[in-house]
């Protein structure tokens, strides 16, 4: 069971080592599973903390503007609805978004997701610097979201950071900013979701 704690940290993360090849679906799935928000544009870095040391060890980045996509540098994480081109994730949906949070949240692990909001202009400048950023090798996921936010206008003075709780920081001293906190008690083992396609 996943629970929300208001006031903390919004932030995605994928428990994975940054080892994958470069994957690249095709344009016509891109296309046919673009999926637009009705939610005002913004930006949200996504943190995967360790709950026993407090170390962060993944960052990913939500990109909400003509369209919402996850840009998951060197993660493992994979939907069949969720096409993917060098490390950016098109179709993500309310019920994709949900999913991936409670997929990588677990009792070693919490989900933290701070977001900004931005003009849709913002965003999809984040996003042509995103679809440009991968693949990504490893150990590098979170110097490559340092590198597209500083492509990103109103965030070219962010750090060039190797480390997720170093960006997480960096990303909270911008004004506006809100954040969750996502926790799981599910064991650390989650084989039983591999392969599970879920409604979204």
């Amino acid at each position: 069971m996943t629970r929300v704690l208001p006031g903390a940290v919004l932030a995605l993360a994928v428990l994975s080592a940054c080892t994958q090849p470069a994957i690249v679906a095709p344009d016509v799935e891109v296309l046919q599973s673009r999926y637009i928000s009705d939610e005002a544009p913004y930006i949200a870095l996504v943190t995967n903390v360790n709950t026993r040391s407090g170390s962060g060890d993944h960052s990913a980045l939500i990109i909400n503007g003509s369209e919402r996509v996850v840009f998951n540098p060197a993660g493992t994480w994979r939907h069949p609805l969720a096409p993917e081109q060098n490390d950016l994730h098109y179709g993500f949906s309310d019920g994709m978004r949900d999913w991936f949070i409670d997929y990588h949240a677990r009792e070693t692990y919490r989900v933290e997701i701070q977001k900004i909001p931005v003009s849709r202009a913002t965003a999809d400048s984040a996003l042509a610097a995103a679809k440009q950023a991968g693949p990504v090798g490893p150990a590098r996921c979170t110097l490559s979201i340092a590198e597209v936010l500083r492509q990103t206008p109103g965030f070219e003075s962010f750090p060039r950071v190797l480390l997720p709780n170093r960006a997480k920081g960096a990303f909270a001293e911008y004004p506006g900013v809100t954040t969750q906190v996502h926790l799981d008690d599910s064991p650390d083992d989650r084989s039983d979701l591999a392969g599970v396609v879920p409604e979204v």
